[in-house]
């Protein structure tokens, strides 16, 4: 399975993309991402994306743009550290990350996006408490 593939199973097609805005609380980080109107969402229940509050738009790297803030991102690695958790130095918040089951792709957090551009919104649970046991299934290669 190639990484495109995966990540168009997030709901983020290769057409139709627009793109919308985001920020962190403070807003001195801002960003850009490229998605469709229509997205599905994955709603994770690990501890970091419990605590968090992350919802999780995973796109191509090439589909994403950070506009200010490059100074004012701080990062957090746990476990395998293959994830890189960025957070607002200022305000604390997490707009992006680079997840571990798309280490070429940006996670950005619908939480931090300007949703007035999206026409559907579907949230897609994945149990990340059992991330070993699940990871399969979300990307899409145990069907």
């Amino acid at each position: 399975m190639t990484q495109n593939k995966s990540i168009k199973e997030h709901g983020v097609s290769n057409t139709d993309k627009t793109w919308h805005k985001g920020a962190c609380h403070c807003e001195a980080v801002t960003f850009e991402v490229a998605a469709p109107r229509h997205v599905t969402i994955t709603d994770c229940n690990c501890s970091i994306c419990n605590k968090t509050g992350f919802q999780h738009l995973i796109v191509d790297a090439q589909d994403f743009r950070l506009l200010t803030g490059k100074d004012d991102i701080t990062s957090y690695t746990f476990g395998s550290h293959t994830a890189k958790h960025t957070f607002c130095k200022h305000c604390g918040v997490k707009p992006f990350y680079t997840p571990r089951s798309h280490p070429d792709g940006i996670s950005v957090n619908l939480r931090c996006v300007d949703q007035s551009g999206f026409e559907d919104i579907v949230f897609k649970p994945f149990d990340g408490q059992n991330w070993e046991k699940n990871i399969e299934g979300l990307l899409g290669t145990n069907s």
